[in-house]
């Protein structure tokens, strides 16, 4: 499904940006980005050295004369726009936005942006279906083209791939009961011979403490053995 989104940079101004949105894209496993009319001449060494690594999405990028070549090959296209534009064109907060692409996920969704310094021009924005806008402070909502898009692919990716959110690393060297209460022994031990406990009568309600603190994580046995030797040298 996420090979179903491509990304359209309008105009895009500085190369450095392009090289930044290929990135993004790769951090998040999309793999579609065209460009349409850059500023300068493609391709682009200052692209490539801040691709970092997604050089393969720069090589695949094509390059359109026009607007409407670029989206051709999309069922549903939307729009970025960091300001509320005055055209007949259903503007959607950003929560409707991801709402709407889960939506429509089965199909080919085109997401443009415009350049850096003006945004999308209105002729622009007429090639989409939807526009929509990033939230961010009032006092200063300008943000930088990588950015929005790396926010945009990061909110996609939450939708389109949510079993990775939720993958977790298992611990496959989990220290044993066994072995954690033997160090807890050597511990009450160590512990008993420098005068630690007291008031005596507090010496119960101070180790079920120590164990809690030490229960609240999951030791491995080499995390077990240095906290051994840890003690032992104190």
């Amino acid at each position: 499904m996420i090979n179903k989104v491509g990304f359209l940079l309008v105009k895009p101004q500085l190369p450095e940006n392009i090289g930044f949105c290929a990135r993004a894209l790769k951090n998040f496993g999309f793999k579609k980005l065209d460009l349409v009319n850059p500023k300068e001449k493609w391709p682009n060494r200052k692209a490539v050295a801040t691709s970092v690594g997604a050089n393969d999405i720069l090589k695949k990028t094509k390059v359109h004369s026009n607007i409407k070549s670029a989206t051709n090959n999309y069922e549903i296209i939307y729009a970025s726009s960091a300001r509320k534009r005055d055209i007949n064109k259903k503007h959607l907060s950003f929560k409707q936005f991801i709402e709407s692409i889960k939506r429509n996920k089965n199909k080919k969704i085109g997401i443009i942006f415009g350049p850096e310094a003006s945004g999308l021009s209105n002729d622009d924005i007429a090639h989409s279906n939807y526009i929509f806008k990033i939230p961010v402070s009032k006092n200063f909502e300008s943000i930088n083209l990588s950015h929005s898009l790396i926010i945009v692919c990061f909110e996609l990716f939450k939708v389109l791939k949510p079993g990775y959110l939720k993958k977790q690393k298992k611990l496959t060297d989990v220290t044993s009961k066994k072995k954690f209460n033997t160090f807890f022994d050597f511990l009450e031990n160590r512990l008993e011979k420098k005068g630690f406990f007291t008031p005596k009568e507090k010496k119960k309600i101070m180790l079920m403490n120590l164990r809690n603190i030490f229960g609240r994580v999951e030791l491995s046995n080499k995390e077990l053995r240095i906290l051994s030797s840890v003690f032992s040298k104190l």
